[in-house]
């Protein structure tokens, strides 16, 4: 074992094998730890996710999109993150893409992704 996969397994966190199992296009509610000052809270963001980067790496990221006030919103989340505290998946998208970028040129009902219901994860 060299020197990067000792730091990689000393410095992983914890929960990151209790998240669950989805995939782009999927509907995920992320509950974010928000640091206000000296007050922290927790704030959710649901929204679809639009790509998923090396799941099980230590620098693996996923990006979820919502739309908030007719306005497209993006945020990055890595999966080793402190202040991702869990991860719910809402409903499982009906896709045939590992990526979903092309939902940034869309509005509407354009926008979304059909629910599958034969997917039970």
């Amino acid at each position: 074992m060299n020197l990067v996969d000792q730091v990689e397994k000393n410095h992983a966190k914890a929960g990151v094998s209790k998240t669950p199992i989805f995939r782009s296009g999927d509907t995920l509610s992320v509950h974010v730890r928000i640091k206000e000052g000296s007050k922290s809270r927790i704030q959710v963001f649901q929204g679809v996710c639009i790509g998923i980067k090396q799941r099980n790496d230590l620098n693996g990221h996923f990006r979820v999109r919502k739309i908030s006030g007719g306005i497209g919103v993006e945020r990055l989340f890595p999966f080793h993150s402190p202040n991702v505290e869990k991860i719910q998946v809402d409903s499982r998208g009906k896709t045939r893409r590992a990526k979903h970028y092309y939902l940034r040129k869309r509005s509407g009902k354009s926008a979304r992704i059909a629910v599958d219901y034969s997917r039970q994860d």
